[in-house]
Order: structure tokens, then sequence, then C-alpha cells
């Protein structure tokens, strides 16, 4: 009876995710194709934006809904939205799809029959998001101390000084594929499994758009993780407004620690 009690023990945790990852594992044959991580990227990426799209379409009907918008007085216009739109694909299809098929063929996919642990795939994204964070706040405040790295990779980014949703990917191919290093080289060093890697980029992708989106919900991440330890979308879009203020992409301790964190004090929660 121990050995059984003892394999039923190991197997539990594995339990609740293992459905999720059978359904991956159907799919094998669409996530080892070299096409999958662009496809996936950009879908995602899309996803994500098209609501917070037709929420700025919606507010030109709804005026309600502008005391969700962190700039009430900002909208973006369809050549904006256009313009954004047609960079991403060009950045997808000229410089994430060839690095991506690189990256495919140097690592290729391994995908056990085991699901991860619940709690080793919170501490993993914890972890993944924690460090990133870190690599991040290293990258922008150097981007914006050093008067030619801004202007030659970063200032791109700051076209906009009230942030919509597809704004979030319009930047340089060296910042793109930079941030991309970053949010691929942490699950590697922390050996995640494939399936939190998976929620890793997804969370990833969500957060920098929610940051971007220029709309404050009761829902928003920052209000609901306490103590004021992320930023949120008035965190980021006041260092759209200002350049010298809120550095760190999704957590506030590093703008703490380096005295570069500034919160906007006007804007009340909405229920």
């Amino acid at each position: 009876m121990t050995p059984s009690f003892s394999i039923w023990g190991e197997a539990q945790p594995r339990l609740f995710l293992q459905p999720v990852w059978d359904y991956v594992l159907s799919k094998e044959h669409i996530i080892r194709s070299p096409f999958y991580p662009v496809l996936f990227s950009f879908t995602v990426y899309m996803a994500f934006c098209l609501p917070y799209l037709a929420l700025d379409i919606l507010c030109l009907r709804i005026p309600a809904l502008k005391k969700y918008q962190v700039q009430p007085k900002s909208r973006p216009t369809l050549a904006m939205v256009l313009h954004c739109l047609a960079h991403t694909v060009y950045s997808h299809l000229v410089f994430i799809f060839p690095l991506s098929v690189a990256y495919w063929y140097w690592r290729p996919v391994q995908l056990p029959s085991l699901a991860p642990e619940l709690h080793r795939v919170v501490l993993d994204i914890i972890a993944c998001m924690l460090l990133f964070d870190f690599q991040y706040f290293a990258w922008h405040l150097l981007h914006h101390k050093v008067p030619w790295l801004y202007k030659t990779f970063h200032k791109m980014h700051h076209k906009y000084t009230a942030t919509f949703a597809l704004a979030t990917q319009y930047s340089s191919p060296w910042e793109m594929l930079s941030l991309g290093f970053f949010a691929n080289v942490s699950p590697v060093m922390l050996g995640c499994h494939p399936l939190t890697e998976m929620a890793i980029f997804i969370i990833h992708i969500y957060l920098s758009v929610e940051n971007h989106c220029g709309y404050d919900f009761a829902w928003s991440t920052h209000r609901l993780v306490p103590f004021g330890l992320c930023g949120g979308p008035g965190h980021h879009d006041l260092h759209h407004q200002k350049f010298v203020w809120n550095y760190a992409p999704y957590f506030t301790h590093w703008d703490k620690l380096f005295n570069t964190l500034a919160r906007q004090t006007s804007k009340e929660p909405h229920d």
C-alpha cells in the first residue's frame, strides 16, 4: 500500500494541469512547426489589443467610458492605429520570424508527457517576471540616461505620449529583440516546463498591452495586486508623458529604490 500511496502523492499535484497539457500535446504537430512561434506571438498580441481598440471606438459613442481612460482628452486616430499595426506585421515578418526559426533550429521543441506541478508553475512565473522586470528596468534606464542610446534605439517607442494598445510594440528592432531575448532567456535559465514558458509568454504580452492600453479599470492588474507592488496603465502612461519616471515595466520596487517612481494621484478606481 505504501508504494501506491507514494505514487499517488507524487502525481496528485499534476492532476490539475495534466488535462491542459494533454490538450497541448494533442497539437504537437502545430507546436513543432517553425511557423508556430511567430503566429502564436502575433495572434496572442492581437487578441489582447482588439478589446481595447473596440473600447477606443465605443468611447466616441458612449461618453461614460471616458472616465476609465488615463488621458480622456486623447484618443488614437485611425491613421495611428493602422501605422502601428503595419509596423507590428513588418516586425514579426522581418525580424521575429527569422530569429524564431533560428531559435527553433538551435533549441528543438521538447515536450515531456507529464504536466508541471502547479506550485512549480506559480513559483517559476513569479521568478521569471521578477527577473524580466530587473532586466528591462536596467535596459530602459540605460537607454534613457545615455542620449545616443535613447535617440538611436528607444526614442521611436516614445512617439506617442498618450498610450494605446497597438503602441505596445511600436519600437525599434533593437528594442523589440532585446525584450524578446529577456523574456525568452529567463525560462531557459530557470529550466521551466514548456507549459510554464507558454504561460509566461502570454502574461508578458497581456501585461505589456495592459500597460499601454490607456484604460484604468477596477480589475486592472495593479489594483488586484496589493501594496502598490505593480505599476499599471497610469504608471506607464506617465512615463510616456514625462520620460524621466517609472522605468520598470511591471513592478514598482526598482523605481522606488532608484527614486524614479512617480504616481498619478488624480485617478480613482472605477467599478
